[in-house]
């Protein structure tokens, strides 16, 4: 199958190198190019992109703007955020929005190629560096006691409570197996169980539920 990509960024330098590094894969095609998130809204609706590679800071309508927009739809594409910025707030943001992943615009083209890839199955991709920090930042937390009135959360198993704030910590599958004496296939079908109660499409989008309810708390 071949990934349908859109390129969104307000530098036409930029995007040219990003189209070319995608073009230049055998299972990836360049279906439109957008100077900003109003023009991506556009292009997006008539390209049915699998894959839009999302700028932060644009002129007019922003990357997270139109992001949340993007991802609000019926069949919505998988959102890899592309940006210079390091800070934290900017990854927090973007993957309340909506995004699948975040990678910085210095990574090498193996590691945007990778990316890619991993968000058009429908996983979610963090960089390294930025994964370190967002968890540092976020999901450091240890389990509190939740609060009872919120339905996702009530919607869970006491074990999906916990398989949910372990991977909140950011833990994988095999950790949070021998966190809780569970064998990884069996970590996996709780994942795989808890996403829907939670409305969430993936375990980043979990995660975001995880500090929204309350189930784990930031230091």
């Amino acid at each position: 199958m071949t990934v349908r990509v859109m390129v969104v960024d307000d530098q036409l330098m930029v995007r040219a190198g990003f189209a070319a590094i995608v073009d230049s894969q055998d299972d990836m095609e360049v279906v439109g190019e957008a100077g900003d998130g109003a023009a991506a809204l556009t292009l997006a609706a008539r390209t049915a992109p699998d894959v839009v590679l999302m700028d932060v800071r644009m002129p007019g309508m922003d990357g997270l703007t139109a992001t949340a927009r993007l991802t609000a739809g019926e069949r919505p594409p998988r959102v890899l955020v592309l940006t210079t910025f390091h800070q934290d707030a900017y990854v927090y943001q973007a993957l309340r929005a909506g995004a699948s992943g975040f990678l910085l615009k210095d990574a090498d083209p193996a590691e945007l190629v990778a990316a890619i890839r991993v968000v058009a199955t429908g996983e979610a991709m963090l960089s390294p560096a930025v994964t370190r920090r967002l968890i540092d930042a976020f999901a450091a937390g240890s389990l509190t006691a939740p609060p009872g009135d919120d339905p996702r959360l009530a919607a869970l198993t006491p074990r999906e409570r916990e398989v949910l704030g372990a991977l909140a910590t950011g833990l994988s599958n095999a950790e949070i197996g021998v966190a809780l004496g569970i064998g990884t296939g069996t970590v996996k079908a709780h994942v795989n169980a808890l996403l829907p109660k939670l409305g969430a499409r993936d375990r980043v989008q979990a995660t975001i539920v995880a500090y929204d309810i309350g189930l784990v708390r930031p230091r």
